[in-house]
């Protein structure tokens, strides 16, 4: 009997269906082969500080670093059940043989051997590696199982990776939280994101705009630009010059250019270019992603490969042929795809690159939530185009001399539209239309100038220009940045480079959101004070992206064999040593620079001092001073009515507000008021309320 040990219940479900088992029972299903079951995501994981001793409960820098010589491992407070249920399926006398089904990558290894180890397993396990959740590849892996510990290099440097993140998380966590005392989370990935966001802040406020100024040739068919010119009565004299003189066409060049069509999709491009086109977040295609892998529709979503591999050919043909019978824009479009250009199985790590499956087929894209289905037509139509003929067309590049300056024009000419037809027939079907990126777009074409040709008082005008900062980031500018940080500064040949790795990014931009270091404006990704402040206070080692590059290629090393997990260890724990020692300089100085502003809401009735907003009140600063409004006041409870601080500000500036749809119990109707302040200098402030003049309701 074969217990297989899925990652999410939804996956247990679609390899029960797959291997036909239908045996349901309480977390699991069987029948006389196998018994499938699943965990709830990380069921196990490496225990809080205060499971190394209780002088680890209160954040203390006393008690700084904190280097766990035996990892201890806890079961999740809330999965403990099906904890329990995998343990003893693992210690049934009828298992001879576990199958380690999670997801078939760094994470999902970790979560099997984590459960694997804590159950005290010691029967054989074999691996279940596949990158999409159809039927057949389902059966086609039970038929190729590999064995379990050949992936021991796999889960050495996901183990490397969680305990890395624990050490420099809760020391440095912790260390910066006492000094500055604020909880200010530091991450081995998230803190370098955060300083990209704040040099992007930085360059933005910093920038200076400067004018500058183009002399344009009012040429026949064209327009012919001179370089840029600082100064505007230097182009003003320009401008007159050369209308009192003759422009020259002093060469023409032809140039034939083409552009290949863009790669198939790894999750960081699909994530990048759903946030352009949909406005989604990388956590939201992610999502929707899996979702569509669970479903069959999409192949395995976590991976950083661009390619298929080579066997993948009649697949992908296949697929391609379906795309073309169920996407609209496809219809009558006569496509031959050429399949060879996205087959390399080199360039393949753990999983292909991302497209749709052939359950396409038999689904009904119509009865998919619009944003699944927006996710999966945009992976199809980059299959399509990562098939499709290259775009070419000819570059033409006049020049002009006119009073001894030279004049541009640039134009260009269509040869093939190739994958860009692609392209733009799926572009216009959307309903909101992405910025476009391509600048060829914009220039004109050129007419046929001869060398030589020569235009006597040419009309000119001058067009002011100003220079532009750095845009904010958004999720797909920072995907990209995230992608490539140190790279300038790592090994060329390094195989996994940038900040954290497509399956986790999404993560981190979302920690940095909930943690109040970043805010989402629109699409921007903006850094508030305390994540600029954060980003200040810590030294370079936390916040350089080379640093965490590198042990991410490092952990690449240790996945492949070919780097030792002990090395890096302990690397890390020197790390973690060498901050705490360098920061006991700082104890102490405590500055002020994460204490929350307090908006004054109004002045005190009683003592003139300043109100300001609590948790559960509206409150006088002056300690001696017993006003207090509570929020939760049964007069407001009452009538059905919030207490908000736009409400307490009127009071305390006029001692009324007025308040719509107040809910009277009496009458069970909702009524406008006027709320009036009754204080008489109790411990409790007394309201009441007036609908007209004549009158007063308690």
């Amino acid at each position: 009997m074969k217990l297989v040990i899925c990652e999410k219940p939804s996956v247990g479900a679609a390899v029960a269906a797959a291997l036909g088992v239908t045996g349901k029972k309480d977390g699991y299903i069987e029948n006389d082969k196998y018994i499938i079951s699943w965990c709830i995501g990380h069921l196990v994981q490496l225990s809080e500080a205060a499971a190394y001793g209780e002088q680890y409960r209160k954040w203390s820098y006393d008690s700084l670093p904190i280097l766990p010589q035996e990892w201890q491992y806890t079961v999740a407070a809330d999965k403990g059940k099906q904890f329990k249920i995998l343990k003893d399926l693992m210690h049934r006398a009828d298992v001879s043989e576990v199958v380690n089904a999670c997801d078939a990558g760094r994470e999902g290894e970790l979560i099997f051997r984590f459960v694997y180890e804590m159950a005290g397993c010691k029967k054989p396990f074999t691996r279940l590696w596949i990158s999409s959740m159809e039927t057949g590849a389902i059966q086609s892996g039970f038929d190729n199982l590999k064995d379990g510990r050949g992936y021991d290099a796999l889960y050495h440097s996901a183990l490397c990776r969680a305990k890395a993140d624990w050490l420099i998380g809760i020391n440095a966590t912790r260390l910066f939280s006492c000094l500055y005392g604020k909880t200010l989370n530091v991450g081995r990935v998230q803190t370098p994101t955060l300083k990209m966001l704040v040099d992007r802040d930085a360059a933005i406020t910093n920038f200076k705009k400067e004018t500058y100024y183009h002399v344009r040739l009012m040429l026949p068919g064209a327009e012919a630009a001179s370089a840029k010119i600082c100064a505007a009565d230097e182009a003003g004299k320009l401008k007159a010059a050369c209308e009192a003189s003759a422009a020259v066409c002093t060469s023409l060049t032809r140039e034939k250019k083409t552009i290949a069509p863009p790669k198939l999709f790894d999750l960081t491009s699909l994530q990048r270019e759903a946030n352009r086109i949909y406005g989604y977040t990388a956590k939201q295609t992610l999502d929707l992603a899996q979702t569509l892998y669970e479903k069959k529709l999409l192949t395995y979503p976590r991976t950083d490969s661009n390619y298929l591999t080579d066997d993948m050919g009649e697949t992908a043909t296949d697929i391609i042929k379906v795309l073309c019978e169920k996407l609209s824009f496809m219809e009558g479009a006569d496509f031959s795809p050429e399949i060879a250009k996205v087959l390399n199985s080199k360039k393949v790590s753990d999983h292909h690159a991302i497209i749709p499956t052939m359950e396409l087929a038999k689904a009904d894209l119509t009865a998919l939530p619009e944003s699944e289905r927006n996710i999966l037509t945009l992976a199809g139509a980059r299959l399509l185009m990562a098939t499709a003929e290259p775009y070419s067309f000819e570059a033409v590049t006049a020049v002009f001399s006119c009073a001894d300056h030279e004049f541009t024009a640039k134009g260009k000419a269509v040869i093939a539209a190739g994958w860009k037809e692609i392209e733009r027939l799926y572009r216009a079907t959307l309903k909101k239309k992405p910025d476009s990126d391509d600048e060829n777009e914009l220039v004109l074409d050129v007419p046929d100038f001869t060398e030589g040709q020569t235009f006597e008082n040419p009309a000119a005008k001058v067009t002011e220009h100003e220079t532009t900062p750095p845009k904010p980031h958004n999720e797909a500018s920072l995907l990209s940045a995230m992608e490539r940080a140190g790279n300038e500064d790592t090994d060329p040949d390094a195989e996994r480079r940038g900040l954290g790795t497509p399956a986790t990014r999404a993560a981190v931009i979302e920690k940095l959101v909930g943690g109040g270091f970043v805010e989402r404006k629109g699409k921007q990704l903006l850094p508030t004070k305390d994540g600029t402040n954060l980003v200040c206070v810590l030294p370079d080692s936390l916040t350089s992206p080379q640093l965490t590059a590198a042990w991410e290629n490092n952990l690449t090393q240790i996945a492949k064999g070919q780097a030792e997990p002990d090395a890096f260890m302990q690397g890390i724990e020197a790390m973690a040593s060498e901050l705490v020692k360098t920061y006991a300089s700082v104890l102490g100085e405590k500055p002020e620079l994460f204490k929350t502003e307090k908006t004054e809401l109004g002045k005190c009735p009683r003592c003139k001092s300043p109100v300001y907003e609590g948790k559960k009140n509206y409150y006088c600063s002056n300690k001696e001073c017993s006003f207090t409004m509570w929020k939760n006041d049964r007069f407001f409870e009452e009538r059905k009515t919030a207490f908000t601080p736009k409400i307490a500000a009127a009071l305390l500036k006029s001692g009324k507000a007025k308040v719509k749809r107040l809910y009277s119990p009496k009458t069970g109707k909702t009524y406008d008021g006027t709320v009036l302040l009754a204080d008489t200098g109790g411990k409790y402030v007394n309201y009441k309320v007036t609908i007209s003049k004549d009158k007063e309701l308690e």
